[in-house]
C-alpha cells in the first residue's frame, strides 16, 4: 500500500491563532470547523496565551501573524492583542465583518497608524449578493458584511474580500472580474479579492459532501516543490487546546502536534482529504 506523503516544516514563517476559539456569531452552512454561537470546543484565547505563542513564534523566526475564529471580534481583548502582536510583525484578522462598527474601525486605523508593521483585515463573502451569501450565512448578512467593509474603507483600511467557490463561477476569470465589478458598484473603489476553495470539512459535509476514503494523497502524487508550497511547510496554528498543523484541521485530534510550538517542528503526514484540496488547488489560507 502506498504511504501518505510527509510534509516537512522547512521553517516557521507564519503563526495562526484561533483567538475566538470556535465561538461565532454566525452558523454558516459551509464552515469547515462548524463554528457557531454555541460551539466551545476551542475556547477563547486570553492575551497571556496569545503572548506566549507569539513570543515563541518570534523566537523561531515567524514573520507574520493571523487571527481567526470563530469570529475574532467576539474576543473583547482583540484590539490590545493586535496592538501587542504588531510589535512583532504584520497582523491579519479574518472576520465576517458584522462587528465592524465605526468605533472599532477607527481603533483599528489608530493601531495601523501607530505601528511599523502592517495591519490587514479580511472579510468573508460567499456570493455576488444576498441571494447567494445569505443562503449560507443567514438573512441580512451580506448587507451587514458590506457595511463593515465600507466602514473599514472609510477609516482608511482597504479590506481584502475573501470569497469561496460557493459563489458560482468565481474560479473563472470572468467570474472574478464580475465579482470585482460588483464590489466597485457597492462602494469599494479599489477592491482586493482572494478566492478560496471549499474544503469538505465540518458543516460543508452536510451541505454537500465530505471526502471519500480514497481521496487521499500518496507519495506518488506529490513533488518536493509541491510540498514546499503547502502552508504546513511554513506555518502552524495555535488554539486554546494546543498547537495544530494548520487552520483547517483543528477538529482532527491527530492534527494536534503539541502544547507549544517547539513541540511541532517536525513533518506531518498528509493523510486527510483536505490535504488533497490544498495540494491540488495550490492555495493557502495565508497568501
Amino acid at each position: 500500500m502506498t504511504r501518505a506523503p510527509q510534509a516537512p516544516l522547512l521553517w516557521l514563517d507564519t503563526l495562526w491563532l484561533q483567538v475566538a476559539g470556535t465561538l461565532c456569531n454566525l452558523k454558516c452552512t459551509h464552515c469547515f470547523i462548524s463554528c457557531a454561537p454555541d460551539n466551545n470546543q476551542h475556547e477563547m484565547m486570553s492575551p497571556l496565551e496569545v503572548r506566549r505563542h507569539v513570543r515563541d513564534a518570534a523566537a523561531l523566526g515567524a514573520r507574520e501573524y493571523y487571527f481567526t475564529g470563530g469570529e475574532p471580534f467576539l474576543n473583547r481583548d482583540l484590539l490590545p492583542i493586535i496592538e501587542e502582536t504588531l510589535l512583532q510583525g504584520p497582523v491579519t484578522v479574518l472576520t465576517n465583518g458584522l462587528l465592524l462598527d465605526t468605533a472599532t474601525c477607527a481603533s483599528l486605523r489608530r493601531l495601523a497608524d501607530g505601528s511599523e508593521s502592517s495591519l490587514d483585515l479580511r472579510i468573508s463573502l460567499d456570493g455576488y449578493g444576498p441571494e447567494d451569501h445569505d443562503s449560507i450565512r443567514g438573512p441580512g448578512t451580506f448587507r451587514r458584511a458590506m457595511e463593515g467593509a465600507l466602514r473599514l474603507n472609510a477609516a482608511g483600511l482597504n479590506p481584502v474580500i475573501t470569497v469561496t467557490e460557493a459563489a458560482d463561477g468565481i474560479a473563472s476569470g470572468e467570474g472574478r472580474a464580475r465579482f470585482l465589478e460588483r464590489l466597485r458598484a457597492l462602494g469599494l473603489g479599489r477592491p482586493r479579492l482572494k478566492v478560496l476553495p471549499l474544503w469538505r470539512l465540518g458543516a460543508e459535509t452536510t451541505r454537500t459532501s465530505g471526502y471519500a476514503s480514497e481521496e487521499r494523497l500518496t507519495e506518488d502524487d506529490v513533488t518536493r516543490d509541491g510540498l514546499e508550497r503547502l502552508q504546513c511547510a511554513s506555518g502552524r496554528m495555535a488554539t486554546s487546546r494546543g498547537v495544530y498543523v494548520c487552520p483547517l484541521l483543528i477538529d482532527a485530534p491527530e492534527a494536534r502536534m503539541g502544547v507549544s510550538l517547539q513541540e511541532t517542528l517536525r513533518p506531518f503526514e498528509l493523510s486527510h482529504g483536505a490535504c488533497v484540496t490544498c495540494y491540488r488547488s495550490g492555495v493557502t489560507c495565508r497568501t
